[in-house]
């Protein structure tokens, strides 16, 4: 791959963002009014809110793929956050965007996922399903306008119009013209929220926002191989049968014929980052020459995203997440852990709906005379908060067994 070829001129964070990126001076402001500060500008101030919040501590703690105690150096919600937030920034520096909003929509992105994964959340879902379900992506959005608590004025953290649009629209729009969801309905408390301060939802978000949703895609789809590896799930012959994999190694392999197993997987790690990176940076900007936005309220009322990868590696990264899917994601020691996690979530929500009085001060006021409806959110906010240990930690408080997660 030619990448000064392919590149040509990009960013390197020494001039001006460009005329479609946010622009922090213009910022559509807070739901709450602030005077702002005479050191920082919006987007920044939101970053150092998202930092310093409960919620992002909690990460360190709250699973990814393998859950935190069954070894020190696999990802957590925390480790993956970061490194989505350094490839966001990267992304947004080469496209003259706002790296700092790039920045806060990546580290804020995944504030409502639950303990344990995906586990947690399809638990969660199944247990409100009478209730408007759970979703990730609404609960994030609950965190950082009702449930953190850490300011005089006003419940969440007050964080400007662009994030909280990068955090709900990072995906893409999420209705029609009309109203009616793209994918579904449409989470209530994105629904209640936008009533009051609107989020646009039929329109895309900022390419700030773009650029942290696929920088996710980018980190996970590279380190969920690393910590596939050092679990023993994957080995390099497997990944030999995967097509952007498999032509890295060989590259790899070349340049070091006698690199050790470790290292290799080490270099494959870096140069598919690489790869990907670059590949959005060209397809990006080609986008951004078709398209020729003059103002990010251009690139929102465009009629696609423009911060994709190419059509190649569009086919080529999809390969790549369905052999995850089969070879990890399914792997049947991972699916033990998963079950037994489902376990706990599940029975911590009825032993908490059943008597609110299990839950701590502070969450349980009230809730032994509401609606079952405002019971089951209020207990959905509670166990979507913890981590991984205090969930184990709860279960273990209510009941006389807890399921092995080793």
């Amino acid at each position: 791959m030619d990448g000064e070829r392919k590149l040509g001129d990009i960013g390197f964070g020494y001039r001006p963002r460009a005329a479609y990126a946010c622009d922090p001076a213009r910022s559509r402001g807070r739901f709450v009014d602030e005077v702002e500060s005479p050191t920082r500008t919006p987007f920044q101030r939101d970053r150092d809110r998202i930092i310093h919040s409960t919620a992002f501590r909690r990460l360190k703690h709250k699973t990814q793929v393998f859950v935190a105690h069954e070894g020190d150096h696999f990802r957590t919600r925390l480790t993956h956050t970061i490194e989505v937030a350094q490839i966001a920034r990267a992304l947004a520096r080469a496209l003259r965007c706002d790296e700092d909003l790039a920045e806060a929509i990546a580290l804020v992105h995944d504030f409502g996922h639950t303990p344990f994964g995906h586990t947690g959340e399809d638990a969660l879902n199944d247990k409100m399903a009478a209730w408007g379900g759970f979703d990730h992506n609404a609960q994030s959005l609950r965190v950082v306008t009702r449930l953190e608590r850490r300011y005089a004025e006003f419940d969440g953290l007050n964080l400007t119009w662009e994030t909280l649009e990068g955090l709900v629209k990072h995906n893409g729009p999420l209705t029609d013209a009309e109203g009616k969801g793209l994918k579904g309905a449409v989470p209530q408390a994105i629904l209640d929220y936008s009533q009051i301060h609107d989020l646009e939802l039929d329109r895309f978000a900022s390419l700030e926002a773009q650029c942290a949703a696929i920088a996710d895609d980018i980190a996970y789809n590279t380190h969920d191989i690393d910590d596939g590896l050092r679990a023993g799930l994957l080995t390099l012959d497997m990944l030999d049968t995967v097509a952007l994999p498999a032509g890295i190694l060989r590259g790899v392999r070349e340049r070091y014929p006698a690199l050790d197993a470790v290292r290799t997987g080490h270099e494959l790690m870096r140069r598919q980052i690489t790869f990907f990176v670059e590949d959005v940076i060209a397809t990006a900007t080609a986008n951004l020459g078709t398209f020729k936005p003059q103002s990010a309220d251009e690139v929102r009322a465009a009629n696609a995203a423009m911060v994709t990868f190419s059509d190649e590696m569009t086919v080529q990264e999809k390969e790549l997440k369905a052999f995850l899917y089969r070879n990890m994601y399914r792997h049947p020691e991972v699916m033990r852990v998963r079950a037994n996690a489902d376990t706990i979530v599940r029975e911590l929500f009825d032993a908490y709906f059943a008597d609110p009085r299990a839950m701590p001060e502070g969450w349980r006021e009230g809730l032994d005379r509401a609606e079952d409806r405002i019971k089951a959110r209020a207990v959905s906010d509670f166990l979507a908060g913890m981590t991984d240990t205090y969930a184990i930690k709860e279960h273990r408080r209510l009941f006389d067994h807890t399921p092995d997660l080793v």
